[in-house]
């Protein structure tokens, strides 16, 4: 007798266990998402010599994350943390309405998507295109799949079970005091670091430019309406509150261009200084302020303009098709003699390259502000792992962007100054002696296109961003009459993007410092203590706020001098987290799944540690601290004087960076080899034990918030698995 067929889908018992077979639908779907994305990569990786349309890396991505996110993200949602959404999350628990919320999976993707994407996605890709289009691609993708969204999503997870604890302090509970107390400084001083970073690109990018001061400024009040309305006047009115942030949002982006030419431009016209003093006043209320009032619904709604903005750029370059100018893989990624850069591509793109693909303060806010609001165990998922394949895509757009401009202009917007003079008659010699071409004519075009008085030695990225980015919007709304308002825009745009980053790691600053301080003084770690929150929330504003001040004063001081810093130190803290979650997955007996997160450590730990070595002891200055150190003491000795120093005061500026940076360097390299170090101390020990080792998750507790499955952000399927640790 034949059996009964089984339908497609249908559930079926092998060997006694319950399998769900995918329906056909299903299965061509995502084949048809799998041959695509190959042949894009097919494409983007074998060309050679011949033109390359941008479509190409857009569809290479998009196939990669949909698939990634399909069913990795689920593997290690169901298989490796065991998500369970019959739990209580700390925001149902200890909710305070202060840092403690249970907050809409909506809201909480943005404010998350908003903290985690600051100048990194941006400026990151753009510098990194002098290696070529094909290397950072390659990384941008991979690299978010295996190990950037991997490091977010697990360190949500365990936060969130141990009551949203930071990263340090889950450090010094789960590997012990000494590696602990390593991890605590480490990451305080990286976190620092960060943030005064990201805040003078903000003051570079709005000081003297009233449209994008009037435009970001006004997102505050916005921002403030929204979370009175959704709290008070509508509540769990999402949709409707969002399109009334929309709507107001984009009438303060049209009225900064009316204010631009108004007699209202003086009035937000503001000097460097202004934007550091109002920068700090910010950082400060939009941490002790409650969450719901300004910081979440002024994420929630820069996520609208960011992801808009980036959707609207992925849409121009599929219809307007343009050509990738660049090489696959330029002459400078072996020679590592590039002008933007110094080093060759292994492994200083990983370190160029951070947010967008593996970036160690996506850590802080994993372990910071969302812990403290998530909903659902299951919306870990969404929130963790696929914000951050969002950004992956802004990083991705922002090297197309670059890609796309004459290989000649690209140099001469930014190699330094110092390489390139001051006319378009040097900079297009400079450019010429690169091996590339752009003359004095087509430099001054460029700068006239886009109403700036010039486009040369415009480092940092953004400025090339932008031009990037008007060149692909132009092509298809408004043509070259419209080109210097897309870039002004562009500019206005990339602020708000860094500046939701500025806010939310103010915040996170603060949860760290109670945390540290907590260790000593039981009231302070008491996140509900208002004396503990403004006490640590200035002091973590006076921290980078002083570096920030004496940075936006003086080019070669306060955070300039640590700049160097920022791209190791920001992936030497990933390297933590990655450590840590390694750590917690062992000692809750999952050693089969380690490899999830210890092989993306293994791998930042070789870039890291050799970047590192070489910038601490490379010959060449243009890469080690100290060849630069004695190249520079020399010359002093000698009274001669090199740029970028413009007095011999200026030399012995440049000696004293050059020597910090080096022993800082040393010194963040030893507390992570402390770190790791002490973490697999407890990996082994774990795995010897009979019984499991102490950890400090918080015990199961009933959860009362029911959310649809359809509103979790994970398949209906993923809580069925049972509840785990770590």
């Amino acid at each position: 007798m034949r059996p009964h067929p089984r339908p497609l889908g249908a559930t079926v018992s092998v060997n006694g266990a319950r399998s769900t077979r995918p329906p056909l639908k299903s299965i061509l779907i995502w084949t048809g998402v799998a041959l695509v994305g190959a042949a894009a990569w097919g494409v983007v990786a074998l060309s050679r010599g011949e033109d390359v349309s941008a479509i190409w890396l857009v569809a290479a991505a998009l196939g990669s994350y949909a698939i990634a996110y399909r069913f990795y993200s689920r593997f290690i949602a169901r298989r490796v943390l065991e998500l369970d959404d019959t739990r209580a999350t700390p925001a149902e628990r200890l909710d305070d309405g202060i840092d403690f919320q249970p907050t809409d999976r909506r809201i909480l993707f943005g404010h998350h998507f908003a903290a985690i994407a600051g100048a990194g996605p941006l400026v990151g890709p753009v510098m990194a295109a002098q290696m070529g289009y094909l290397p950072g691609t390659i990384w941008i993708v991979v690299g978010v799949i295996f190990a950037g969204a991997v490091q977010d999503m697990v360190v949500l997870f365990v936060s969130m079970r141990r009551d949203g604890k930071s990263l340090g302090q889950m450090a010094r509970d789960e590997i012990g005091r000494v590696g602990g107390v390593a991890a605590l400084i480490a990451v305080l001083a990286i976190m620092v670091i960060i943030l005064a970073v990201l805040a003078l690109v903000v003051v570079n990018a709005l000081a003297q430019s009233p449209w994008g001061t009037f435009s970001v400024t006004m997102t505050i009040p916005i921002a403030l309406f929204m979370g009175f309305y959704m709290r008070y006047l509508r509540p769990g009115r999402v949709l409707e509150t969002s399109l009334i942030g929309v709507a107001l949002l984009l009438l303060a982006i049209v009225g900064g261009g009316w204010v631009e030419n108004s007699s209202l431009a003086g009035t937000f016209t503001w000097a460097p200084t202004t934007l550091v003093f109002c920068l700090i006043g910010y950082g400060f209320v939009a941490s002790v302020l409650p969450v719901w009032m300004l910081l979440a619904p002024r994420d929630y709604l820069s996520t609208f303009m960011k992801i808009g903005t980036i959707v609207l750029l992925a849409v121009g370059v599929v219809f307007s098709a343009p050509l990738l100018k660049n090489d696959a893989v330029s002459q400078f990624a072996s020679s590592g003699t590039g002008p933007v850069f110094a080093g060759a591509l292994f492994p200083f793109l990983f370190i160029t390259i951070a947010c967008g693909a593996l970036s160690g303060f996506h850590a802080l806010v994993a372990s910071g502000t969302t812990p403290k609001l998530i909903q659902k165990e299951s919306q870990v998922r969404l929130i963790g792992y696929g914000a951050m394949l969002m950004e992956s895509f802004v990083a991705v757009m922002a090297l197309i962007a670059a890609s796309v401009l004459d290989p000649g202009l690209y140099y001469a917007m930014n190699a330094p100054a110092g390489l390139l003079g001051t006319t378009v008659d040097s900079a297009s010699q400079a450019v010429a002696n690169l091996g590339f071409t752009i003359s004095p004519e087509d430099l001054a075009a460029a700068a006239k296109s886009v109403e700036e008085q010039t486009l040369i030695a415009r480092t940092g990225g953004a400025p090339t961003l932008a031009l990037g980015m008007s060149e692909i919007f132009s092509g298809i709304f408004g043509g070259a009459a419209m080109k210097a308002f897309w870039y002004h825009f562009a500019i206005m745009f990339e602020a708000l993007f860094i500046l939701t980053t500025v806010d939310a790691g103010t915040r996170v600053g603060r949860f760290m410092l109670q945390d540290m301080l907590g260790n000593v003084w039981k009231p302070i770690g008491r996140v509900s203590w208002k004396p503990g929150i403004w006490i640590t929330s200035a002091v973590m504003v006076a921290m980078w706020g002083y570096f920030l001040y004496v940075g936006a004063t003086d080019p070669l001081g306060g955070i300039n001098q640590l700049f160097p810093l920022f791209g190791i130190a920001n992936q030497l803290l990933a390297a933590i987290a990655l450590a840590l979650c390694t750590t917690l997955l062992i000692k809750a007996g999952k050693l089969r799944w380690a490899w999830v997160t210890g092989v993306p450590l293994v791998w930042d730990l070789a870039v890291t540690f050799i970047a590192g070595w070489q910038k601490i002891f490379a010959d060449d200055p243009k890469i080690g601290f100290f060849a630069q150190r004695s190249l520079y003491a020399d010359a002093l000795d000698e009274g001669k004087i090199l740029p970028p120093a413009k007095s011999l005061q200026d030399m012995e500026t440049v000696v004293l960076n050059s020597t910090v940076d080096g022993v800082v360097m040393a010194a963040f390299l030893v507390m992570v080899v402390l770190v790791v170090g002490h973490a697999a101390v407890i990996c082994v020990r774990a795995v010897r034990s009979r019984e499991p080792l102490p950890t400090t998750e918080a015990p199961h507790v009933e959860s009362a918030i029911t959310v649809p499955a359809s509103r979790s952000g994970a398949l209906a399927d993923a809580s069925a698995e049972p509840a785990g640790r770590p």
